[in-house]
């Protein structure tokens, strides 16, 4: 009777884990997918809330809060780090959400407690969220979408002259495509759309802001690893194996975004709200 018990314990398990690792999009041809933004909160319980409220699912590896949208993972907390400034300022100025309805979600937003900002010139299929510590969210709309939110991508705010070398550097490195949405240069990645726009003064690198960085998981990290230093891009620091089991280590790219490379350990269940 144990054994029977123990078994079906086990199989709920794997079957929660692998809905978990459902969340984020199938690997490219290089091995890479989105993977996290990784948030230095000065109130984590509050970004928890505000997250948990927006549609999120939390879980605890290493005893550490992390949410899950489908196509990105959210870690609220770096160690003892305390970020300071939020991302308008920084290389990247926003990342964004996509909704199937936005008033819709605003609403149920709302009434969940989450301050949620109008969009640029009221449009209706646009809004805005900032977490309490400054981290600018774009939301947007896809009445085709069958999920009430996911991820959609990342804005880098960069010099005009940098931005043709900037989308190119996104795609060879991590086997992006490149393309154009409303004639402004993109890189497709699963997962996420990087996004780039002109920016009218310098902007100031990620690390030590309040989103310090972003991360892509990769298939096989040490093979990914050999491919981006046989280009010609330095580690910041050893590869190593966190306290969760993922492998990482940190790259910057040439504008100053602190981006993580995740070989990434199983998650462990949902953590259920009550």
């Amino acid at each position: 009777m144990k054994t029977s018990v123990l078994v079906a314990l086990l199989l709920v398990l794997t079957l929660t884990a692998g809905t978990a690792a459902a969340q984020q999009a199938p690997f490219n041809e290089v091995g890479v997918t989105m993977g996290h933004w990784h948030i230095a909160s000065k109130d984590v319980e509050a970004n928890k809330k505000l997250f948990l409220a927006m549609g999120g699912k939390l879980y605890t590896p290493g005893g550490n809060p992390l949410i899950m949208f489908p196509g990105v993972l959210i870690n609220l907390n770096l160690g003892n780090d305390k970020g300071e400034g939020g991302t308008q300022g920084s290389v990247v100025n926003h990342v964004g959400f996509i909704v199937n309805n936005v008033q819709q979600r605003v609403a149920q937003w709302k009434a969940a407690g989450v301050r949620v900002l109008p969009g640029n010139n009221n449009r209706l299929d646009q809004a805005f969220v900032e977490t309490p510590d400054g981290v600018r969210i774009e939301i947007l709309e896809d009445k085709t979408q069958s999920m009430p939110v996911r991820n959609e991508h990342v804005h880098f705010f960069l010099p005009e002259n940098e931005i043709p070398k900037a989308q190119a550097w996104y795609a060879k490195t991590f086997g992006g495509k490149p393309g154009t949405r409303n004639n402004g240069p993109v890189v497709d990645l699963p997962g996420v759309q990087l996004r780039f726009n002109k920016a009218d003064a310098k902007q100031a690198p990620t690390r030590g802001r309040v989103l310090d960085h972003i991360g892509f998981d990769v298939k096989d990290h040490e093979a990914f690893v050999k491919k981006i230093q046989a280009e010609g891009i330095k580690l910041d620091e050893p590869v190593r194996k966190s306290p969760t089991g993922s492998i990482i280590t940190y790259i910057t790219d040439p504008w100053g975004t602190r981006i993580e490379i995740v070989q990434r350990a199983p998650l462990g269940p949902q953590v259920q709200q009550p």
